[in-house]
């Protein structure tokens, strides 16, 4: 049984758990939204497979219940700073039914936001743990986990209406923090970005309206592992955020 499916035999209803991913107010048009989101069942690939990933389960997770779900985003309704990455993890916001919360890549994101102001505490790994974010919001190009970390281009066109929508129901945003090239492209594609800018760390596109694309490279263990992205230079841009935002 899945968690969502358990939480309701124990009487949580729909709100409760939507606020508890989101931290959003129910009754609100972004919570409604990822109310859609969370009932989407557009792409059979991305469905079968996050749904066998909860059903069969990673060992170190063998006695938890895991979301199976599309994933939400969540954080500040009033945010001016939009985090986009590329898709839940499959063992990370697939079980837990929270964008970056439960693995790797988000213990690095939520350290960083920690540092420079933008979280409550460094780490995530399970609902309830008290983090909130202030003044970013944390979305992702694709809500379904997918297999090998890599959606089809038809999955993803199938998503990017749902970040779009955010970034409408956002609109105190100034700028999009894009987490790899894939985040990036389809920021590209959600804000009529033509032709698409190139992508690299720290760059930065202005787009018409007064908002800005930056790029980051994504907190992957491949990345960080290496070297290739450090605290310090995930730091860096995200202090470049909030000049960019005005604080």
């Amino acid at each position: 049984m899945a968690v969502h499916e358990r939480s309701q035999a124990k009487g949580v209803g729909a709100d409760e758990l939507l606020a508890a991913r989101t931290g959003l107010d129910p009754a609100s048009e972004l919570a409604a939204l990822e109310r859609r989101v969370i009932g989407c069942r557009r792409c059979p690939r991305l469905v079968e497979w996050r749904e066998r990933v909860a059903r069969e389960r990673r060992a170190a997770y063998a006695t938890e219940d895991y979301w199976g779900r599309p994933v939400p985003g969540f954080g500040d309704p009033d945010a001016r700073v939009y985090v986009l990455g590329l898709a839940p993890a499959a063992h990370g916001g697939n079980r837990t039914g929270r964008v970056f919360t439960g693995d790797r890549s988000g213990d690095w994101l939520f350290a960083s936001m920690h540092r420079t102001g933008l979280a409550s505490q460094p780490t995530s790994d399970r609902l309830g743990d008290g983090l909130r974010l202030s003044g970013a919001f944390v979305g992702a190009a694709v809500r379904c986990a997918p297999p090998a970390n890599r959606p089809l281009p038809e999955e993803r066109d199938n998503c990017l209406p749902y970040a779009a929508e955010e970034l409408r129901l956002l609109p105190d945003v100034r700028v999009v923090l894009c987490l790899g090239q894939f985040a990036w492209d389809a920021a590209a594609r959600i804000l009529g970005v033509r032709p698409r800018p190139r992508f690299g760390h720290a760059a930065e596109h202005a787009v018409e309206g007064g908002s800005t694309m930056l790029a980051s490279f994504h907190p992957s263990q491949q990345n960080t592992f290496t070297g290739k992205l450090t605290e310090a230079m995930m730091d860096a841009v995200f202090m470049r955020a909030g000049e960019l935002a005005g604080w």
